[in-house]
């Protein structure tokens, strides 16, 4: 796939893929103006929150977070793969992470454990540890708890820990239940991933566009349909994006225009006929 962008369009990537190097993602003022924030609470712990709809960028945001903070060299920023994992998987995962090896069965030694592993980066770096949790939705009520009790110390005067959830309404919806009130009223830093307008995606197109070696790929009449017809939504945009690219490589075109999108689309769109047999 890679080699025919590259001879069709002169693309270093697909920019309509996930796949995106992160040094090529495109930073919107509100997730730079985020990164930044997240240094000082990295001093101080405590929670953050990155929420919204799926699609409006919720998982790149978190990407470019972690390339911001694993910039500073004594700051560790850790990722928890598994959000939905029971207690005892929740605790194998974190002793991983922390390169610590840790006894699920014995929980009070493996909460001592991990509270001094980051008390130690606290006294080594003046940072607090980082982690980051994408998905946050699908965790189970005890283990956020947990996670409340486990990075909070001396009578809650003291974090250990800097914990960044990132999730959708389920998640914010969970934090009325009583047992996740603590956890509501510590988040300090809220990044909320609002539909975006039409001329923020554009220039989410033009960078990507820049970035990955071809700014004409796509016609400015096109680019401004995309945008408008997007719902507000990357993920909208980049699918059509990249249905559209595909069926440039199948016709060898040497550039996508709106005569392309209203062939594709009115033609994806005719109701098919039924077989009878």
């Amino acid at each position: 796939m890679l080699s025919r962008l590259q001879a069709c369009f002169g693309l270093k990537w697909n920019p309509f893929s996930p796949e995106v190097p992160t040094e090529a993602l495109w930073v919107s003022p509100p997730i730079r103006h985020f990164c930044q924030r997240m240094e000082s609470l990295a001093r101080h712990g405590g929670f953050a929150l990155i929420s919204g709809d799926p699609g409006t960028g919720k998982s790149v945001a978190l990407r470019c977070l972690f390339q911001h903070l694993s910039s500073f060299s004594d700051l560790t920023v850790a990722v928890l793969t598994r959000p939905q994992s029971r207690m005892a998987d929740f605790y194998r995962e974190l002793g991983q992470l922390f390169a610590i090896n840790l006894s699920p069965h014995n929980r009070w030694a493996g909460f001592k454990v991990l509270r001094q592993k980051w008390h130690d980066h606290l006294q080594t770096t003046c940072l607090r540890p980082v982690l980051l949790i994408d998905e946050a939705q699908e965790m189970h009520p005890h283990v956020l708890a947990e996670i409340r009790l486990l990075q909070s110390t001396h009578f809650d005067s003291c974090s250990l820990l800097t914990v960044v959830l990132c999730g959708d309404a389920r998640l914010t919806n969970q934090f009325r239940h009583p047992d996740l009130l603590p956890i509501a009223s510590r988040i300090q830093l809220r990044l909320l991933m609002e539909p975006h307008p039409p001329a923020e995606l554009l220039d989410f197109l033009r960078f990507a566009l820049q970035q990955a070696g071809n700014p004409n790929l796509l016609s400015p009449e096109l680019m401004t349909t995309l945008a408008e017809h997007s719902a507000g939504n990357y993920r909208v945009l980049t699918h059509m994006a990249q249905e559209l690219l595909q069926e440039a490589i199948q016709r060898e075109l040497p550039r996508l225009d709106e005569k392309l999108y209203l062939e594709f689309f009115s033609r994806d769109s005719r109701p098919r006929s039924v077989s009878r047999r």
